[in-house]
């Protein structure tokens, strides 16, 4: 029997300042597989209901692979590389990186760049975690656990919330509007400064955030062409844009700069990334954008 289930929800509201939303997924009787999980501007926790999460690959090539019950992940440049036997289920949370202190209780800096077991971060809260979602018989039931469990850790963390300079200059990076040294002067800061205070809050410079930034929306779009249209290849314009139109519009100067960022960024040129990736894209589609 074949199972491939995929939900999103978004999170409570008193979390929407630290969890951008919910994916759960459960497959089973599938061919085994290996999934690049790729950079993007949200730290990344999951927690696994059956099997654990098997890492053949972290985006630290000095860090072993290993096996996971639940795992956090810090901002990142390159993809890791994520294997099953055809069984695999749990929920991936993407984390805003500014409200890590708030969920985590440390800022995101410390573990750029670096997947780490939840429980070294969360303690027993990551237990329970695990424990109660394996519990839970539905989604709406897991994500409510993730909810209640969740708003109670973040009322016991009392840390400092980051500079509101460095919110806003994530904001202004992200979205694609200011160049590194436009951010510096909307925010009243040095660029020393700011590439001080960001890299240690977030684990990466403020060029390399909207690098990432920039990577994510055109891979969103990828996804959304691809599920739309299953048909669909990044170099072909039938009903749809080429890769030199998504350049444009996701912010690149051109087609190669697209092409080499994706190359770096995935591991991959777009079009090896949606073949692989293919069951991965057609079956969960796309996390909704966070609000």
């Amino acid at each position: 029997m074949v199972i491939d289930e995929a939900v999103q929800a978004r999170p409570a509201p008193a979390l929407r300042p630290y969890v951008a939303w919910y994916t759960g997924y459960r497959q089973a009787g599938i061919a085994p597989g290996r999934h690049r999980g790729l950079p993007s501007p949200y730290l990344t926790m999951i927690i696994t209901i059956d099997d654990p999460l098997v890492i053949e690959a972290h985006p630290d090539p000095g860090q072993p692979g290993g096996t996971y019950t639940t795992l956090v992940g810090g901002l990142h440049t390159v993809p890791a590389l994520i294997t099953h036997d055809g069984r695999q289920s749990g929920v991936q949370l993407a984390l805003h990186p500014l409200g890590a202190r708030a969920l985590l209780g440390l800022p995101a800096g410390e573990i750029g760049h670096l997947d780490v077991c939840g429980e070294d971060v969360l303690g027993p809260i990551a237990v329970e975690l695990h424990e109660r979602l394996r519990a839970a018989a539905t989604w709406p039931a897991r994500f409510a656990v993730l909810d209640a469990v969740l708003t109670r850790a973040c009322a016991g963390r009392h840390r400092p919330d980051p500079a509101p300079e460095l919110t806003e200059a994530w904001r202004l990076l992200v979205a694609g509007d200011r160049t590194v040294a436009d951010t510096a002067d909307a925010v009243g800061w040095s660029l020393r400064r700011l590439s001080s205070r960001f890299g240690a809050e977030t684990g990466v410079s403020p060029k390399t955030a909207a690098k990432i930034a920039r990577f994510d929306r055109v891979r969103r779009r990828l996804v959304t062409e691809a599920t739309r249209r299953p048909s669909y290849g990044p170099m072909d314009r039938r009903d749809g844009l080429g890769l030199a139109d998504l350049a444009v519009a996701c912010g690149y100067y051109d087609q190669a700069h697209l092409a080499r960022d994706f190359r770096e960024l995935a591991g991959a040129p777009p079009s090896q990334w949606l073949a692989e990736e293919s069951r991965f894209v057609q079956a969960h589609g796309d996390a909704p954008e966070a609000g």
